[in-house]
């Protein structure tokens, strides 16, 4: 569970971050990140978007619950201050946690690790 200091909550936070942030995907997450969105010494903050094409209300509650704990071991791995949105592809909703926790750490480690786009 992430705690409240660690969710981007507002639409115009998750806007942003999707619109401005550098982005990486895999066979089953997208994930946007915004290094530079903050102080280095605020906390790392995430959101998930799991859409209806990943199935009902059931399947995408599965989908998030596992991002969102596969997201929370990893905070403190990040730079300060980043945030963080996560989307899951229709793929998702076949995968297990342990199957899509290579694709969080692949998208995460490209997106903090990797040089800026001039």
């Amino acid at each position: 569970m992430l705690s409240p200091a660690h969710r981007l909550r507002t639409s115009d936070d998750i806007r942003t971050t999707t619109r401005r942030g550098r982005r990486a995907g895999s066979r089953t997450v997208l994930a946007y990140v915004r290094l530079d969105a903050r102080s280095p010494q605020d906390p790392v903050r995430a959101a998930f978007i799991v859409g209806k094409q990943v199935g009902d209300a059931v399947t995408r509650n599965t989908v998030k619950r596992r991002l969102r704990a596969l997201v929370a071991g990893r905070l403190d791995s990040l730079p300060g201050g980043t945030d963080i949105v996560i989307r899951a592809l229709p793929a998702s909703a076949r995968k297990s946690s342990a199957e899509l926790a290579p694709d969080v750490d692949q998208v995460l480690s490209r997106l903090c690790t990797a040089p800026a786009s001039p």
